[in-house]
């Protein structure tokens, strides 16, 4: 969020920074592509290097050597970031009656936003072929395991499955909430709302591979990559570039404003929810919220001494290994230790009506079967961590990275180890009530050996 704001700020200037060479940050390989492909000052292509990329790597991120020559801070984006916490912050101070009200603009804004990029988009030269190039894959892709693993885990971070936003937020709803009907509804708006989008990305695409005649899988990136490589350089190439910028990043900005401010509120909603007695009275909940933004702020200083920290905390800390382990122990206790006939009921009383049948089979079977196997996936294929495929980390930082994974999986069987140990009984009769519902050959025997009635 810090860099869009950089990059907002950087967009109301006479010509974008990052649209030329001859800047104090850009180097003597630095080039500018002109509408015939050609290179404006560049002696050597192999060593050929963009001006969008070096305003990126050199003027924002300040990329160093290597993860241990941490680079320096620059004030400006830590500004930014601190302008980021406080936006944060006063969304998300009076809790769910501040949020609500800006949701009211910071989610719907966005699509006005993306309309203006599309019909932009459509409009220029080139985008017909960026179109048909998102609308017709290559279909041998389909039989890669890795496209089908990564989409699952984008599946995941898209609608914040097993981040806690969803219950954190949905526990403010009454209880006669039809909470099955808007989850269809929030599928279908998410993925309509990805789906339209991929029409603005890809027109504009379309345009810049033709700008520069090479074909769109060339320019095509995904990430930060897209936000703060390929788009910036798109729209420095379109009439009234400053205008195109400044829409796109308040887009970028919106968007993660919710994300960011809907964390925070999970974070502190858990926090409160445990100490009840200490933590809700007076201004305890503004003074709490204040230590959470400032506590991120410091650590978020540390990911803008280069793009290493950030990198290695991304791929490992936000990657899809400990996502899939909460899914795996999220739908497992709830469909084989709860129970899914009761997990079924709870949602018909709720609601008034009983949900179709499939849905129950899916907690049962396709869900906890797609997510072991996702899960196992990952595990065997995954490979040591790169930076822009070149840089290899040292073993310290792997250590460290897995460290950061292992930190939020282990939870769930720490925690659940710790609840069976403070509870009152044997193990079996501890367990009782959740294996009453697995008829497993084990059960009579473990009943009779432990005296459970």
């Amino acid at each position: 969020m810090a860099w869009a704001f950089f990059y907002l700020f950087s967009s109301f200037s006479s010509e974008l920074p990052w649209a030329s060479c001859g800047h104090i940050w850009n180097t003597d390989a630095c080039v500018e592509f002109d509408e015939q492909n050609h290179t404006s000052n560049c002696t050597d292509p192999r060593r050929a290097t963009s001006a969008v990329q070096e305003f990126w790597e050199r003027r924002v991120l300040g990329v160093s050597a290597g993860i241990d020559q941490v680079g320096g801070l620059r004030w400006e984006l830590a500004l930014c970031l601190l302008l980021s916490w406080i936006v944060c912050y006063f969304c998300a101070w009076k809790g769910v009656k501040s949020t609500g009200k800006v949701v009211y603009f910071t989610a719907t804004f966005p699509y006005v936003m993306l309309l203006a990029l599309l019909v932009r988009g459509l409009t220029l030269p080139g985008a017909a072929d960026g179109l048909l190039f998102y609308l017709y894959p290559d279909p041998s892709r389909l039989t890669d395991p890795q496209v089908w693993m990564d989409a699952g885990i984008q599946v995941f971070f898209s609608f914040s499955v097993c981040a806690g936003l969803l219950i954190a937020l949905g526990s403010y709803n009454k209880y006669n909430n039809d909470c099955y009907r808007e989850s269809f509804y929030l599928c279908l708006l998410n993925s309509g709302t990805s789906f339209v989008a991929g029409f603005a990305v890809f027109s504009v695409l379309g345009f810049m591979a033709q700008e520069q005649g090479v074909p769109i899988s060339l320019v095509a990136e995904s990430g930060p990559g897209l936000v703060f490589i390929t788009y910036p350089r798109a729209v420095a190439m379109m009439p009234l570039p400053q205008l195109w910028s400044v829409c796109f990043f308040i887009m970028v900005i919106l968007l993660a404003v919710d994300t960011q401010f809907a964390g925070v509120e999970t974070v502190l909603m858990a926090i409160m929810d445990s100490f009840p007695s200490a933590l809700r009275r007076g201004y305890r909940r503004e003074l709490l919220l204040l230590l959470l933004c400032a506590v991120h702020f410091l650590i978020g200083l540390l990911m803008l001494t280069g793009e290493y920290v950030f990198h290695l905390v991304e791929y490992y800390a936000c990657n899809g290994v400990s996502v899939l382990l909460i899914a795996v122990s999220q739908t497992t206790c709830i469909a084989w230790v709860y129970g899914a006939n009761l997990f079924y009921r709870n949602i018909e009383d709720m609601i008034g009506y009983r949900p179709w049948p499939l849905v129950g089979y899916c907690w049962l079977y396709i869900t906890p079967a797609v997510c072991t196997s996702t899960f196992i996936y990952s595990l065997v294929r995954s490979s040591p961590l790169k930076y822009n495929n070149t840089y290899v980390y040292p073993g310290w930082a792997y250590v460290l990275g897995w460290c950061l994974t292992l930190s939020s999986a282990v939870c769930v069987p720490v925690w659940m180890v710790f609840k069976l140990s403070q509870t009152p009984g044997t193990l079996c009769q501890v367990l009782y009530p959740s294996l009453s519902l697995f008829p497993f050959f084990f059960l009579p025997r473990c009943l009779s050996l432990s005296g459970c009635q």
